[in-house]
């Protein structure tokens, strides 16, 4: 990054805007946001290696088809906290989009490395929520429950202020929503105590972020 020189004169304004940066505080914890998705991820990577399997899923399995599913629906909501972290004038926000982008990663890196395991590629041949009693109910548009539409991604970029931080809220709710349903799904179809177990941690850290999401929704200024 280049920097002012002081010394030099400064030049005649010929009435353009430059654009405002992000305040130097915000910068610095974003650049500490995306190490720590790095590392995050690094660390659930690690940890589904570290998990025994008494069986391992095929590749046609429920186990296998929503650790697929999911891992790219985390990706969609990792990418929504890390767009609203970058511009984020609500601390509440801020902190709440740092946390979700956190644990989301952490988790791919856990699915991740269980798929690695059971040695079956990222991507199967069964379409998506194949895995889901009733699925083609569960898609709209050929999108799982809860995941934002290319345009609503869009708006979300170039929104600001309020605007933006109500946006990524209400498109994050939904997105959890959506989550929780599938990960309530597999608690029921799996018999894999650890694939049990982490739908389980994703619904009751979703449901917390959900009631955090309606608090900071009530305090934003209108507009």
């Amino acid at each position: 990054m280049s920097t002012t020189d002081i010394s030099s004169e400064p030049s005649t304004d010929d009435g353009s805007e430059e654009p405002v940066p992000a305040p130097p505080a915000r910068r610095f914890t974003t650049v500490w946001l995306t190490l720590a998705v790095v590392i995050g991820l690094a660390l659930g990577y690690a940890a589904g290696f570290l998990t025994p399997f008494a069986t391992t899923p095929g590749d046609d399995s429920v186990e296998a088809g929503f650790i697929r599913d999911m891992s790219t629906h985390h990706a969609q909501a990792v990418e929504m906290a890390m767009i609203m972290h970058t511009k984020a004038q609500d601390d509440q926000v801020a902190s709440l989009a740092a946390d979700i982008a956190i644990t989301q990663q952490g988790q791919i890196g856990t699915m991740s490395a269980w798929l690695r395991d059971w040695r079956l590629d990222p991507t199967g041949s069964e379409p998506r929520m194949a895995w889901m009693p009733n699925s083609q109910g569960s898609l709209t548009n050929g999108l799982m429950p809860g995941m934002a539409t290319p345009e609503q991604l869009d708006a979300l970029r170039a929104a600001t202020g309020v605007e933006a931080e109500k946006l990524f809220l209400d498109l994050m709710l939904t997105h959890h929503l959506g989550g929780i349903h599938m990960a309530e799904e597999v608690v029921d179809l799996t018999g894999n105590e650890d694939v049990d177990w982490l739908a389980g941690t994703m619904v009751a850290s979703q449901q917390r972020e959900i009631q955090a999401i309606q608090i900071i929704k009530s305090e934003l200024p209108a507009g």
